[in-house]
């Protein structure tokens, strides 16, 4: 299964050990970040450390292991379908559009998000991770 990560989802992996850590580290996975969710990290860097209680190289040790099973997709990669992404979230949340672009951009199932705005969307398979865990305990 392949899948694009909303950003969310990578700050609740590094808050605590949960279940969406878990499936970030899953190894038949493959999931895909736009690049400049890197500098989105580094602007909650103070806030994933106080919920964490992890110093800012803890969170970059965690980070760096959560990344080894995410592909970073350059600006350039996504470029061309930002226009298609902010006509079909841009008006709900324009911080998303990198993460639609990226979906439109490369082979995938789907976006893996808990933001709510992300319903919202019809044209792109959106996860909540209750519905992740559902279909990874599927036989």
């Amino acid at each position: 299964m392949r899948l694009v990560v909303d950003t969310s989802i990578l700050i609740s992996s590094l808050i605590k050990q949960s279940v969406t850590r878990e499936i970030l580290l899953l190894p038949f996975m493959k999931f895909y970040l736009p690049e400049y969710a890197l500098e989105e990290m580094e602007i909650h860097k103070p806030k994933i450390s106080r919920l964490s209680g992890l110093s800012s190289d803890e969170i970059d040790i965690l980070l760096n292991s959560l990344l080894e099973n995410i592909s970073i997709v350059p600006a350039q990669t996504i470029r061309p379908y930002m226009k298609k992404a902010e006509r079909i979230i841009g008006g709900i949340d324009p911080y998303d559009i990198p993460f639609v672009a990226l979906a439109l951009a490369v082979e995938n199932d789907g976006i893996w998000s808990n933001d709510k705005h992300f319903k919202e969307i019809k044209s792109i398979k959106v996860w909540k991770t209750s519905d992740l865990l559902i279909h990874l305990k599927r036989p």
